[in-house]
C-alpha cells in the first residue's frame, strides 16, 4: 500500500519502485486476463444463451488494470453499464461473472443482475450500475464515511466522459473537494457516448480537467492504452489521496472496439456513425500489444513467455465458462427475494 506524507521526494519513490519486472509482466498477464475474459464472452454471446444486454470494453483494459493494481483490497470501487474489466481488476471471479451472465444461481448477483450489475464485495467491488452518473454520489458517500471514520481507505468511480454532463458529477465533485474527500475520479474518455460523437456533445477544445481544477481538484490525462502510464497515475494519486489532499480526477484516452452494447463491431452490422478505418486505428494503439512491446524492448520478457502465458490464461477462460455453464438455475419460489 502507497501511504504516507506525499511529498515530490516521496513520489519520486514511488515511481522508482513502479516497474520492476515482477510488476510489468504482472500487469501485462492482467490485461491479457481481461481481454482473453472478453474476447471470450462476445464469442459465446452470439449463441444467443446470454439473455442480458451486454457492454463489452475491449481496448480499455488498461484503464481498470493500471488504476485497480494501484490500490488495495479493502479500497471500494463502482463501475458503470460497462464493467466487466473494472470487476475483473479488482479480483472478481471469472466463473461468477460468466454464470451471471447465463442467469445461472451461481452468479456474482445470484443470476438476478446480468452483465450490468455485477458485484464483489469481498473483494472491494461494490456494485456497477446501467444508469448514467449513479454510482459517482454514492462513490463519494462511501469516501465521506471512510473520512467520518478515520480509516485510510479511498473510493473509486469509473465513468464515461459523457457522465461528465450529468449534474450528480459536479455536485459529487464540489462536494467531495469541500470536505477533501478520500475519492479518485476515473473518467474513460473513449470519445463516443452510445452513438454520440464528443465534438457533437460538448463544446471545442473541452477539456474535461479543467472541469476538475474548476472545483480546486487536482487532475491529469494520462494515455488511457497505456498500462503503465495508467498505473504510474494512479499510483500517485493514490498515494496523494492517502495523504489527505482530497479527490483527484483521473481522465483516461482510450476507445471502445466493439458495438455500444453488443458482441458486434460497428461495421459489421452497418452502423456508420464511426468508420472501420477509425476503428482500425485505434486497434494499432492495442494495450495488450503496447504492454507487450513494453516488456520485450526492455528484455523484461521473451516471446516464449508471452506464449506461454497466453496458453495458461486461455485455459483459465475456458475453464471458468464450462463450470459457469454447469450451474443450475435460480429456483422460481425465489423470483422475489431482495426486492425492494
Amino acid at each position: 500500500m502507497i501511504s504516507g506524507t506525499y511529498t515530490k521526494e516521496s513520489a519520486s519513490h514511488i515511481i522508482d519502485k513502479i516497474f520492476t519486472n515482477e510488476k510489468a509482466s504482472h500487469l501485462y498477464r492482467q490485461l491479457l486476463w481481461l481481454r482473453q475474459s472478453e474476447e471470450t464472452l462476445a464469442r459465446l454471446y452470439k449463441e444467443q444463451e446470454m439473455r442480458t444486454p451486454t457492454h463489452f470494453g475491449t481496448g480499455q483494459e488498461a484503464v481498470a488494470v493500471g488504476v485497480c493494481e494501484a490500490l488495495e483490497c479493502e479500497d471500494v470501487v463502482y463501475s458503470h453499464h460497462r464493467c466487466h474489466n473494472h470487476y475483473l481488476a479488482k479480483g472478481g471471479d471469472l466463473f461468477k461473472l460468466v454464470a451471471e451472465l447465463y442467469g445461472r444461481i451461481d452468479g456474482c448477483s445470484a443470476g438476478r443482475g446480468g452483465s450490468v450489475h455485477l458485484t464483489a464485495r469481498e473483494k472491494g467491488f461494490v456494485i456497477s450500475s446501467a444508469i448514467l452518473a449513479q454510482t459517482i454520489p454514492v462513490a463519494t458517500g462511501s469516501a465521506l464515511a471512510f473520512k467520518m471514520d478515520d480509516k485510510p481507505n479511498i473510493a473509486v468511480c469509473f465513468f464515461g466522459e459523457a457522465t461528465c454532463e450529468e449534474g450528480a458529477f459536479y455536485e459529487s465533485m464540489n462536494y467531495a473537494s469541500t470536505y477533501k474527500l478520500p475519492v479518485l475520479f476515473v473518467c474513460e474518455n473513449n470519445l463516443y457516448s452510445t452513438e454520440s460523437p464528443l465534438n457533437t456533445r460538448q463544446p471545442e477544445d473541452t477539456e474535461l480537467c479543467e472541469r476538475a481544477r474548476a472545483f480546486k481538484i487536482s487532475s491529469e490525462k494520462v494515455d488511457g492504452n497505456d498500462v503503465y502510464a495508467v498505473y504510474q497515475a494512479a499510483s500517485l494519486a493514490v498515494a496523494r489521496i492517502r495523504a489527505g489532499k482530497g479527490p483527484f480526477f483521473l481522465e483516461c484516452m482510450t476507445y471502445r472496439w466493439r458495438e455500444h452494447v453488443g458482441p458486434c463491431f460497428d461495421h459489421e452490422v452497418n452502423r456508420t456513425y464511426r468508420s472501420k478505418e477509425e476503428l482500425e486505428s485505434w486497434m494499432e494503439k492495442c494495450p495488450v500489444k503496447k504492454a507487450a512491446s513494453y516488456l520485450l524492448r526492455n528484455e523484461m520478457v521473451t516471446k516464449d513467455e508471452l506464449s506461454q502465458w497466453n496458453f495458461e490464461i486461455e485455459e483459465r477462460v475456458q475453464k471458468a465458462v464450462t463450470l459457469a455453464k454447469q450451474s443450475g438455475w435460480p429456483k422460481a419460489l425465489e423470483l422475489f427475494e431482495n426486492v425492494w
